[in-house]
């Protein structure tokens, strides 16, 4: 394994080492029940493999720029995230967590850009890999424990889902059917709207008028569940706007929808 990790990091990682043997050998894992960095995070990136669970709870939206990502919205206006405490403990552990969240502080990491070669790293500051005398091991020997397995699969499996959303995007651009969005919420009381803009939608006319041949391509392959998930979900704006002013954290006025850090899906 390449003992070097990339410089740019995403979001929650501070740094990333790559996990071995050698180095790490009577490490231990154990779970994290908060993520500190997350108080302020109103996005998080979602694969489309999450679409059906996620909008349940948070509205799917689509960032801004040339390579959009879906995105669950935890908060309205940016530093504001209504579904964990100051500390990022979950306010309620039944609300799905996106797996972004769930695979941390590991991940698959291209080591040297002249190799496709995939290696898992983990974020030594996380505090939940070290040499502990609880958790689970690391290692059995010099193989991989059945814990370090799982956490391999897991993140395979984002990476292959990620795979597939970017493949949506790219096919979601070319049909044209994105538009900016905009939300206007006019509580009891108030003498006007608050408008949150910066986001893409699904231009549901633009839908409605696409022709029979390509909603039937859409509908076979599955793009056309996901697309309305993503609509169904949009009525959960309101939600979280009575979250935020449930919990003395806003509105403050407009949603710029830009995520505040890097997005990699």
């Amino acid at each position: 394994m390449a003992t070097a990790a990339p410089n740019a990091l995403p979001f929650l990682y501070n740094q990333l080492e790559p996990l071995n043997s050698n180095q790490h050998g009577g490490f231990r894992v154990r779970g994290l029940t908060s993520l500190p960095g997350l108080a302020t995070a109103h996005a998080i990136p979602l694969t489309i493999d999450e679409f059906a669970m996620a909008q349940r709870y948070y509205p799917i939206i689509f960032s801004v720029g040339q390579d959009p990502v879906p995105l669950a919205l935890m908060g309205l206006n940016e530093g504001v995230n209504t579904f964990v405490n100051e500390t990022g403990e979950p306010l309620d552990r039944a609300v799905y967590m996106p797996a972004y969240l769930r695979r941390y502080p590991f991940m698959l990491a291209k080591l040297r850009p002249d190799s496709d070669e995939l290696s898992l790293c983990f974020d030594p500051t996380a505090g939940a890999v070290g040499d502990f005398a609880d958790g689970e091991p690391l290692f059995e020997g010099e193989g991989p424990s059945e814990a370090t397995n799982a956490v391999l699969q897991f993140c395979e499996q984002f990476e292959t889902a990620g795979q597939r959303t970017q493949l949506f995007m790219a096919e979601l651009q070319r049909s044209g059917l994105l538009m900016d969005g905009e939300v206007a919420i006019q509580p009891e009381g108030a003498t006007q709207p608050f408008v949150y803009r910066g986001f893409q939608m699904v231009d549901e006319e633009k839908l409605r008028e696409m022709r029979g041949d390509e909603l039937r391509k859409m509908n076979q392959n599955g793009m056309l569940a996901l697309v309305f998930a993503h609509l169904f979900s949009l009525g959960q704006i309101r939600d979280v706007f009575a979250r935020q002013v449930q919990q003395g954290k806003g509105p403050a006025g407009s949603f710029t929808g830009a995520p505040p850090f890097p997005v990699q899906a």
